[in-house]
């Protein structure tokens, strides 16, 4: 799209330009923002389908909040290059993810709208809850939100952190942004089990047989079915997510569309001023407005360069056939050892494919853990495997393991049991930047008791030293 096609766009340089437009105009500035992130990521690479379904609730945050005052804590940076356009780093966003270029996550020194630094999952609610806590320590007065999506909310920092606010009830107000997606789709009980009650035969059946039933007593048939439905409707009110986060304290509000910006930007008008916890839970699609991203949400949710017409990868075919990844040797070593040893399971945290595990979870999907964001829980889950002469493999990049440190310590190593750590992404992995980088492994698994270390030169090595370790 050239300059001349942006209506309103390239007179956005902060969100007070933003305000100075009228609602009305508001679903084409969105449509402006989502074809600027399709125009530059398309040609250079990075994060792309979550930031998609994130256009209309930045837009909405931006306009109805009064930032940088008012401060929005993004979870998983990867979702606010949006964010990023509408504060001031448009005319940045091609550096994205490159030397001397604006970060591709969230980061407190690029900006003062980046109110807190995040490369990985679940740390929103308890950051903003802090913030909160330290506006009201200094007797300030401004509003803090904390959106979060709903693969984030399988990490059980989250749950620590809304049982806090419902404890100490300050004024907070937490987005979830559900797009049943994380990475690779969601596997979390909490973002499918709704639809799966209602939808199940068993209740269709009894509502059939109900219905079938009173369909034969006229008036007060009618009457009956109307009885029933409003029991229906008092069942769904008692097992939808509000009753949850009702339960830890929050006035829950929704679900609502969140990429209809009109609709965002009203309900947002009317619980900004509310006081204590508030949870509103928005409906968002990941790659929305872009059809193959739409079509296609695990592949594009991060690319490189791509044909912007149909999202096909751009990158050329190389004269020599380059050696195979790291992880697809790694799946591929994983999956024979499967196949010899019935006692091995391999466990990952959201991550099947950038591990390389969707190779066995391809051929033999009752062998593999996928446990949602939740690197801890994964950690103790194998070491509970291992109690009972489980061989478990788990899958987490180096960096993540930081955050499952005492789980490896305190509940596998200590006991000394039998389980088998695959790091990846060791060392500086270039464009994700610091958050990303795995170059504390080494110094932090050294000190650890009863564990053996080892760092393959090669793939042949990497498979030697599985077979080894199983």
């Amino acid at each position: 799209m050239s300059d001349s096609n942006y209506k309103y766009l390239l007179n956005i340089n902060s969100p007070d330009d933003l305000k100075k437009l009228p609602k009305s105009a508001l679903p084409e500035v969105c449509d402006e923002v989502r074809e600027f992130v399709v125009d530059t990521i398309s040609k250079i690479g990075g994060h792309f389908g979550a930031g998609l379904g994130m256009v209309e609730l930045s837009v909405a945050l931006h306009y109805v909040f009064n930032t940088p005052k008012d401060k929005i804590v993004i979870d998983t940076g990867h979702q606010a290059y949006p964010h990023k356009i509408l504060t001031g780093r448009r005319d940045l966003l091609h550096t994205i993810r490159q030397k001397d270029g604006i970060s591709g996550f969230l980061k407190r020194t690029e900006s003062e709208y980046d109110v807190f630094g995040a490369g990985h999952a679940s740390t929103s609610i308890s950051a903003a809850l802090g913030i909160a806590t330290a506006r009201d320590l200094n007797k300030e007065d401004y509003r803090v939100v904390a959106v979060i999506g709903d693969g984030a909310m399988t990490g059980g920092l989250a749950y620590e952190a809304m049982n806090n606010c419902g404890f100490q009830q300050r004024d907070i107000t937490v987005i979830l942004n559900d797009n049943n997606m994380s990475i690779a789709s969601n596997v979390s009980a909490f973002s499918n089990y709704f639809n799966e009650v209602f939808a199940s035969t068993p209740l269709q059946k009894i509502r059939e047989n109900i219905w079938n039933l009173t369909h034969k007593f006229d008036h007060l048939g009618d009457r009956l079915r109307k009885v029933a439905s409003k029991l229906e409707d008092g069942v769904k009110a008692i097992i939808t997510p509000g009753v949850l986060f009702e339960a830890l304290g929050f006035n829950y509000i929704g679900p609502i569309n969140g990429n209809n910006v009109g609709k965002l930007v009203k309900i947002l008008e009317s619980v900004k001023d509310f006081h204590g916890p508030i949870l509103l839970h928005v409906i968002t699609q990941k790659g929305y407005g872009y059809k193959p991203a739409e079509n296609d949400k695990q592949f594009l949710h991060a690319i490189g360069k791509i044909d912007k017409l149909t999202g096909k990868s751009l990158a050329k075919k190389p004269e020599i056939v380059p050696p195979p990844n790291y992880q697809d040797v790694f799946g591929q070593a994983v999956l024979e050892i499967c196949k010899e040893n019935p006692k091995v399971v391999a466990i990952t945290a959201a991550m099947p494919d950038g591990t390389g595990l969707n190779i066995v979870q391809a051929e033999m999907p009752e062998r593999v853990f996928d446990v949602g964001i939740a690197e801890g829980h994964a950690v103790t889950f194998a070491a509970g495997l291992a109690c009972e002469g489980i061989i478990p493999i788990v899958a987490i990049y180096s960096t993540f393991l930081q955050r499952a440190y005492d789980h490896l310590v305190h509940d596998v190593a200590l006991q000394k049991l039998h389980v088998i750590f695959a790091l990846d992404r060791a060392g500086l992995v270039g464009a994700d930047g610091p958050t990303h980088h795995g170059v504390m492994d080494l110094a932090y698994l050294r000190p650890v008791q009863n564990i053996v270390i080892m760092a393959p030169k090669d793939e042949q090595e990497l498979r030697n030293m599985m077979f080894s370790a199983a």
